[in-house]
């Protein structure tokens, strides 16, 4: 990608611009929230005027993942049943079953996830060393792409950072792969030195009339996956919202686990220490001293307070509905109240979620079509010509909840007006219409 002398200052810039950078915090911000990360496990307490923590106040630091609970959701109703591949060319279909299977499928699904929760994720194809085609999932913080286009339609190479562990106690190393046309090369940023440690390597070699040959990709082995145009982490839209649920429910249990956070204290006729050391007094030995010289001496009163734990709730109850809907999923406890709903309000509660989706199938059908390019250029290596991208279609069989008595009475009704395979095809209790049809053929003999 860089030509001239100065390609390695230009790629060390570039990674002094990407480590920092905006994009690539919210990446790993998306991430650590999935996984559970929250920043109300960073919260401390401090007293009336100081700044440092109070260890004696409660400081309840609870998770409820709401986020990684959409997540799921929406990766599971889009990848949750097996993909279906389907072409015309009966000749490629028995391969192209065994190249994408249920190790690809695995890979697709947490490529879904660092959609969501990167805005992009990349699968890398590539050779094992038995020589046989995988896919290698690459996280996209660890990827700053070059692109040809502001569209992003095109990549001209790009740039993987990872670290590498040298062992003994010492700090590891920032590993820098810069992947073009040609290949790869790597360089390494040793405490502040930035050097070569590998020119250019061809992606792998081919042997061909007795000679190995380095073997070149129709293009950079990178293919981008999207949940959206603009490549949004799901978490921009409900990180407040998230802190805010984390929050509602810590000092909920706060105030039910702090006695002295029940009342408010009046104090009479006592001085010497300002209100943060009063408060910390009382937390750690549970009462305090007063004088009682003067006519009305000196005390300490309280009025109590009473939680109200409905106020908790509804706040609760509205955050949680907001998030969903900014989040674009479904709250399965509508179903609970519906008692037993029909196909329509099953769909109406689906129906965000649904649009949702229908955008991320879409980038996804585009970024499979580009994958088997690659899938296309290996199988005329390995002897099997003639197949082409557009004639392979990856079919998503999305994981939606049915009323099956109404599913399977519609079924029924269809018969003599629509075909035995479409009618088979809709039926709930199907898995596979090739053996089904072929069940019922052996029956009928």
């Amino acid at each position: 990608m860089f030509n001239g002398t100065n390609w390695m200052d230009i790629l060390r810039e570039e990674l002094q611009g990407f480590l920092p950078s905006e994009k690539r915090r919210e990446m790993l911000e998306g991430e650590a929230y999935y996984k559970g990360k929250h920043d109300i496990l960073k919260r401390k307490k401090t007293v009336a005027g100081s700044k440092e923590p109070c260890e004696y106040l409660t400081n309840s630091k609870v998770v409820d993942n709401q986020y990684a609970r959409v997540v799921d959701q929406k990766v599971s109703y889009l990848l949750g049943r097996p993909l279906t591949v389907a072409t015309e060319r009966e000749e490629f279909r028995e391969v192209l079953t065994a190249v994408f299977g249920p190790d690809f499928q695995r890979k697709l699904r947490l490529v879904a996830e660092d959609t969501l929760n990167c805005g992009i994720g990349w699968l890398h194809p590539c050779y094992d060393r038995r020589g046989e085609l995988m896919f290698r999932r690459i996280a996209p913080w660890e990827l700053k792409p070059f692109w040809t286009d502001d569209a992003h339609g095109e990549l001209e190479g790009a740039m993987r950072v990872y670290p590498r562990e040298r062992g003994g106690g010492a700090a590891a190393d920032t590993v820098v792969e810069h992947f073009s046309p040609e290949g790869i090369c790597r360089f390494a940023d040793c405490a502040g030195e930035f050097k070569q440690e590998q020119g250019i390597r061809p992606y792998f070699s081919a042997v061909q009339d007795g000679r190995e040959l380095a073997g070149v990709w129709p293009g950079v082995p990178l293919i981008p996956f999207r949940a959206g145009f603009r490549e949004i982490p799901l978490i921009r839209r409900v990180k407040r919202l998230q802190d805010g649920i984390n929050l509602m429910i810590s000092d909920f249990q706060d105030r039910m686990g702090e006695d002295t956070h029940h009342t408010v204290l009046v104090i009479r006729n006592f001085d010497g220490e300002d209100l943060g050391e009063f408060r910390r007094n009382l937390a750690t030995f549970g009462a305090v001293k007063v004088r009682g010289d003067g006519v009305d001496g000196g005390g300490v009163e309280t009025l109590h307070m009473e939680v109200d734990a409905e106020n908790f709730e509804a706040v609760l109850r509205i955050l949680k509905r907001a998030l969903v809907e900014n989040a674009k999923g479904f709250d399965v406890r509508d179903l609970t109240f519906a008692g037993s709903p029909n196909q329509m309000a099953i769909q109406s509660m689906y129906a965000d979620m649904d649009l949702d989706a229908g955008v991320m199938e879409l980038e996804f059908a585009a970024a499979f079509r580009e994958l088997m390019g690659f899938v296309c250029a290996h199988l005329e290596w390995s002897g099997k010509s003639g197949l082409l991208p557009g004639e392979v279609e990856l079919i998503f069989n999305r994981d939606v909840l049915i009323n099956e008595t109404e599913s399977i009475e519609n079924c029924i009704r269809s018969a003599g007006i629509l075909s035995r395979e479409t009618i088979l095809y809709q039926h709930p209790w199907t898995s596979d219409v090739g053996k089904e049809l072929q069940r019922l053929e052996d029956e009928g003999e």
